[in-house]
């Protein structure tokens, strides 16, 4: 469910959703509310061939915190954390 697989698209997956979670936090820092808000329309709209559920959100949100991609500041603002990668 985390990755894809032979049997799991990308857009079903967690990894999947946390890429288009990524492009939205691109734009502007966002509440867990305004995510859930972008990512209910997307299932609405059916942009998406997967429905993804509020428990869904929150998973890629704590796999995209494990991995060091995101953090959350002290107003519950979800931002991406900027990395500099030096070529050695």
């Amino acid at each position: 469910m985390i990755l894809p697989s032979k049997h799991i698209r990308i857009s079903e997956s967690l990894f999947g959703l946390g890429g288009i979670i990524l492009g939205f936090l691109r734009k502007e820092d966002k509440t867990v509310d305004e995510l859930w808000l972008k990512i209910s329309k997307i299932n609405n709209s059916k942009k998406l061939p997967a429905y993804h559920s509020f428990d869904n959100l929150v998973l890629a949100l704590n796999y995209l915190f494990l991995i060091g991609a995101v953090e959350i500041d002290s107003t519950e603002r979800i931002y991406l954390i900027e990395r500099e990668y030096v070529n050695e």
